[in-house]
C-alpha cells in the first residue's frame, strides 16, 4: 500500500511528548476511573459512618449542657438507621453527580456538591420523621451527623485529591488533549493549561491548516497535522480532548464538519473557546431573541446571590475581627510613630471594580524621603518598575520590615473591606500604573473585588513571578466559588507564618 504525502509528513520523530503519551496510555485510563471511583465510594461509606457516630458520641456519650440528658438512647436502634441511611445517602450522591469524572479533581465544586448531597439526604430523613411519626430520632444528633459527614467526607476527597495530583505527574489520571488552532488564542489557551500540572490535561500539541506538521509552536508542543489529519492524530496520540480556539477556524463549516465527525464521539470530548479569550472571565449568558441564541459578555464576574454571598463572607469576618484586633492596631500605630517620622496610614491609589480608583490603606512601612534614598540605587529603581516589587528596599524602616514579614501593614486594608472597595479574597492590587503592563488581562483583573488575600499570595507571596501572578488571579476570577475563597482563607495564615516570599 503507497503511503501519501500527508502522511509522510504527519509521522514526526518521537519527542518527549509522545514519550508521555506513552507512559500515560501504558494502563487504561477507564480502569483508572473505575478504580478511583471505587475508592472513593469506599471512602465516602467509611466517611458518612464516621460523622454519624462521632455525633452519636457527642449527642449522647459526651455530657453536653445544650442537649437534654434524660434521654437513653438504643444503640442498637441508631445502628439500624445509619445502615439504612448510609446507602441513602451514597444514593444521592451519585444522583449529585459526585462520582461523574466531569465533577471531580477540579476547583471547589465537588465539595459544594457535597454540602448539597449532604443536605439533601438531612432533609430527606426530616421528611420521613415528619410523615413517619414511629420513626423517632434526636434532631442534636442529625444535625451534628450532618455537620461530621459533610466535613469527613470532604477532607477524605480533599486528601484523595492530593494523591491523584501526584500520579498525575507520573502519567496517570491524565486525557491527552489537542488544541485546534496554533494561533495567539491557542497558544494562550495551551499556556493556561500547561501551567497547571494538576489539571488532569495534558496537551499533546496543535493542529493547523497553515503551519506545516514538526512546526514548534510553543515551548516544546508542535505542530501535529492539519485538520484533515484529525483522525490520524487522535488515534496515533489517543486523544480523549479536543479544543478549538474558535477564532484559528475561519469557516463556518470547517467547525461544523468537526462537530459533526467528534461531538457525538463519546471518545473524544470537543470543547470549544468563545473566541473572547481576554474577556471571558466574567463568563457568557446565551439568550434567545426572535429564536437566534445571541452570547453576551457579563459586566461583572458576580452578580446577585454571588455577589451577596461573597458580601455576607467579608462582613461576618472583618467586623468581628477589627474589634479582636484593635488593640493589635494601637500598639503598631505607637511603633511606626516611635520608629520614624511621618504618618501611620500610607494611602495608595488602585484599581477597583470597573476601572474606579480607590485609596488602600496600608500601616505606613517607608521612610518618607523614600523615593530620594531610592535615587542612590538605579539598580533597584530599575527593578521596582520592571516588578513593582523589591526584595532588598532600602526605603523601608525597621518596623516596616518586621510588619511585612507577616503582612501586618496590611491589616488597615479591612477597613476598606468594609467600604466595600476590596474583599477579603480577591486577585492582587494593582496601581492605575501597572495597568499598561496587564494590557489584555486588565479587563478581567478589574471585573471583581481586589482582595487582601488571594491565591497568589498563598502561592509564594512575592517570590511568585509578576506573569505567575495575573496567570494565578485569572484562574481565581475564572473559577471563584465561596468554598474557594474559605480555602484561600484557611490556606492564608500558614502561609504567612511561612513568611515565604515577604517583602
Amino acid at each position: 500500500m503507497e503511503i501519501s504525502q500527508s502522511q509522510k509528513e504527519f509521522t514526526l520523530e518521537i519527542s518527549q511528548s509522545e514519550k508521555f503519551v506513552k507512559a500515560v496510555t501504558a494502563v487504561p485510563r477507564q480502569w483508572q476511573w473505575r478504580l478511583f471511583n471505587i475508592v472513593l465510594l469506599t471512602a465516602d461509606f467509611l466517611m458518612i459512618g464516621l460523622g454519624f457516630r462521632v455525633a452519636y458520641f457527642f449527642r449522647f456519650e459526651l455530657s453536653i449542657g445544650i442537649f437534654r440528658m434524660d434521654v437513653i438512647p438504643n444503640v442498637n436502634y441508631y445502628e439500624s438507621i445509619v445502615f439504612g441511611l448510609i446507602p441513602l445517602w451514597l444514593l444521592i450522591f451519585s444522583m449529585m453527580g459526585l462520582y461523574n469524572r466531569h465533577n471531580l479533581l477540579g476547583g471547589t465544586q465537588e465539595y459544594s456538591l457535597i454540602f448539597n448531597a449532604t443536605t439533601a439526604g438531612m432533609i430527606i430523613m426530616m421528611a420521613a420523621g415528619f410523615f413517619q411519626p414511629t420513626f423517632i430520632f434526636a434532631r442534636g444528633w442529625l444535625i451534628m451527623a450532618w455537620v461530621f459527614a459533610v466535613f469527613f467526607t470532604s477532607m477524605a476527597r480533599f486528601w484523595l485529591r492530593r494523591l491523584i495530583y501526584l500520579l498525575r505527574k507520573r502519567g496517570f489520571f491524565v486525557s491527552l488533549a489537542v488544541i485546534v488552532g496554533a494561533n495567539n488564542e491557542g497558544i494562550s489557551l495551551a499556556e493556561q493549561l500547561m501551567g497547571w500540572s494538576t489539571s488532569g490535561l495534558h496537551i499533546v500539541g496543535f493542529v493547523d491548516k497553515k503551519l506545516p506538521a514538526g512546526t514548534l509552536v510553543h515551548k516544546n508542543l508542535k505542530v501535529l497535522g492539519s485538520v484533515e489529519q484529525l483522525d490520524n492524530i487522535v488515534e496515533q496520540f489517543h486523544i480523549e480532548e479536543m479544543i478549538l480556539a474558535s477564532s484559528a477556524i475561519s469557516s463556518r463549516d470547517s467547525m461544523v464538519e468537526i462537530f459533526m465527525q467528534y461531538g457525538v464521539n463519546s471518545g473524544v470530548n470537543v470543547r470549544m473557546s468563545s473566541g473572547l479569550y481576554e474577556i471571558m472571565t466574567t463568563g457568557l449568558t446565551v439568550k434567545e431573541f426572535a429564536f437566534v441564541p445571541l452570547v453576551g459578555i457579563n459586566p461583572v464576574r458576580l452578580r446577585g446571590g454571588d455577589q451577596a454571598l461573597k458580601k455576607l463572607l467579608d462582613l461576618s469576618l472583618t467586623i468581628p475581627g477589627l474589634i479582636v484586633i484593635s488593640p493589635l492596631l494601637l500598639l503598631i500605630a505607637l511603633a511606626i510613630k516611635l520608629d520614624s517620622r511621618g504618618p501611620v496610614i500610607h494611602r495608595r491609589q488602585v484599581m477597583g471594580v470597573n476601572g474606579k480608583k480607590f485609596y488602600a490603606y496600608k500601616f505606613r512601612t517607608m521612610c518618607t524621603n523614600g523615593d530620594q534614598i531610592l535615587e542612590n540605587y538605579p539598580e533597584l529603581k530599575k527593578e521596582l518598575a520592571e516588578n513593582h516589587k523589591l526584595k532588598e528596599d532600602p526605603r523601608v524602616t525597621k518596623v516596616g520590615s518586621f510588619l511585612r514579614k507577616y503582612s501586618l501593614d496590611e491589616l488597615p486594608q479591612l477597613f476598606n473591606v468594609l467600604r466595600g472597595e476590596m474583599s477579603l479574597v480577591g486577585p492582587r492590587m494593582i496601581s492605575p500604573e501597572e495597568t499598561e503592563k496587564y494590557t489584555k488581562w486588565e479587563l478581567n483583573l478589574l471585573t471583581v473585588h481586589p482582595g487582601m488575600s488571594g491565591l497568589w499570595q498563598v502561592s509564594g507571596r512575592s517570590d511568585v513571578s509578576y506573569e505567575e501572578r495575573v496567570r494565578l488571579d485569572m484562574y481565581y476570577i475564572r473559577n471563584w466559588s465561596i468554598w474557594f475563597d474559605l480555602q484561600i482563607l484557611i490556606q492564608t495564615l500558614p502561609a504567612i507564618l511561612n513568611k515565604r516570599g515577604a517583602y
